[in-house]
Parts: structure tokens; C-alpha cells; sequence
């Protein structure tokens, strides 16, 4: 059970928390939710109301964690208008633990400054609303965005196995190996990945795997591959 949580406490709701119960659901005073803090767990609880604010009295909390068994990051290549937004969407409503976005030389949309927090803030929120909509108790962590060579400097996590997936790869992600422990996944943007780039991504520990003889757009390639890694090695 959460720190400082206990069944007869009240908390209030978020303002867009509250907004969706009342009026995109029409809730009532007495209704029936279910609550959860992006953490794991959640607490089922009842409406009540003070003055404009929207409260909830807990109930009673189960440690429900409906995250995938195998973590999956999901390193995304900046893809051009708001692609972005869908990829985060359903990236987390398939469960990936983290969602990194780059900037590669071939990505079209350049963040920086103010822009970019602001555009990290609503990626945040689509991963939030997301886990609402689909039942996931827990809000993968949205990284910073980083240049791709910022990026591939980085640590890889112990029994992390780490794939790029690549249209012309020789083996395919059937062909691999149960990873031991969590899965990166880095996907291109549109025009993939420079001759240069994909050296130092090879160099930093990723192994080529395709998914099969189709070129999949880049809003379309990292969803798929998350499924069917799922399906070879997770929960589906």
C-alpha cells in the first residue's frame, strides 16, 4: 500500500482527472472509480463532492501491477507533424516501460528549449490518458529528448538486450533469443537511420533484426515490433 495512504483517506482529483469524471462521464457523487498514481497498484474509491472540487474516498487498494513482465524502452527517432503523439499513445497502451525520444540527422522536427520541454509535458499527458483509457496502472517514463550520439553514449542497463530494427537485417526478431532481462528497441526516422549512424549504432551494442520483407513508416514500425516482441517473449 502507497506511503500515507489508507482506506478512509481522501484525496482530490487532478483537474483533468476530475473534468473526465464529471463531464465526459457524467459521474455522480457516490459513483464508483478506480484510482492509481502511475506506480503499480490502484485504489478503488467513490466520488464525493466539496465546493468545485472533485474528491475520492479510498476504499480499498489491490497491488495490481498491469505492466508487461518483459520491459520494453522504446528509443524513438523524432518523426515529422504529430506522429509523435500516436506513438506514445500506443506504445503505452501496449506497456512499454519507457518511451526515449532522439533527434537523428534525417529527422525532421527540431526541439529545443522551451519548445521542447512543453512538447515533453504533452507526451507525458497522451501517456497518462493513455494508461487511463487501456487499464495500465503504470505511466512508462518519458525521457528527455536527446541528439542520437547523446544517446547512444549512454550506459546500457544490465541484461539489457538492445535491437535496431532494420529493414535489410539478416535475422528477424523470430529468430532471436528470449532476452534475460529488458528490451531496448530503437526505430528510425523517416529516410532511417545515415550510414554513419547506424555504424555508431551498432558499435553501441545493437543488434539488426528485421520484421520481415515489408518497410514498415516509422509511426508503424516500433508498435509492430512491440507486439511482436510481446508475443515471442511477454504477456500476449
Amino acid at each position: 500500500m502507497p506511503d500515507g495512504l489508507a482506506p478512509g483517506a481522501t484525496v482530490e482529483l487532478p483537474a483533468e482527472a476530475a473534468h473526465h469524471a464529471m463531464r465526459v462521464l457524467r459521474l455522480n457523487e457516490g459513483d464508483p472509480v478506480m484510482l492509481f498514481d502511475g506506480r503499480g497498484g490502484e485504489w478503488f474509491a467513490r466520488l464525493v463532492r466539496s465546493g468545485p472540487a472533485v474528491r475520492a474516498v479510498l476504499e480499498t487498494f489491490t497491488p495490481a501491477d498491469r505492466a508487461p513482465a518483459l520491459a520494453v524502452t522504446l528509443v524513438q527517432a523524432l518523426p515529422a507533424a504529430d506522429k509523435m503523439d500516436w506513438i506514445v499513445q500506443k506504445a503505452t497502451e501496449l506497456g512499454v516501460a519507457a518511451i526515449q525520444p532522439v533527434a537523428a540527422k534525417r529527422s525532421v522536427v527540431r526541439l529545443s528549449g522551451e519548445r521542447m520541454e512543453r512538447r515533453g509535458r504533452h507526451w507525458q499527458q497522451i501517456a497518462v490518458a493513455a494508461c487511463e483509457q487501456c487499464g495500465m496502472n503504470r505511466v512508462p517514463a518519458m525521457a528527455p529528448l536527446l541528439d542520437l550520439p547523446q544517446y547512444l553514449a549512454t550506459t546500457a542497463p544490465h541484461n539489457d538486450i538492445r535491437l535496431f530494427l532494420a529493414p535489410d537485417a539478416e535475422r528477424s526478431l523470430k529468430d532471436m533469443s528470449p532476452p534475460q532481462g529488458a528490451a531496448t528497441l530503437l526505430i528510425g526516422p523517416e529516410g532511417g537511420f545515415e550510414e554513419g549512424e547506424a555504424r555508431a549504432i551498432a558499435a553501441a551494442g545493437f543488434v539488426p533484426v528485421s520484421l520481415g520483407p515489408r518497410v514498415l513508416r516509422t509511426e508503424t514500425a516500433g508498435i509492430a515490433a512491440i507486439s511482436a516482441m510481446l508475443a515471442l517473449w511477454g504477456d500476449f
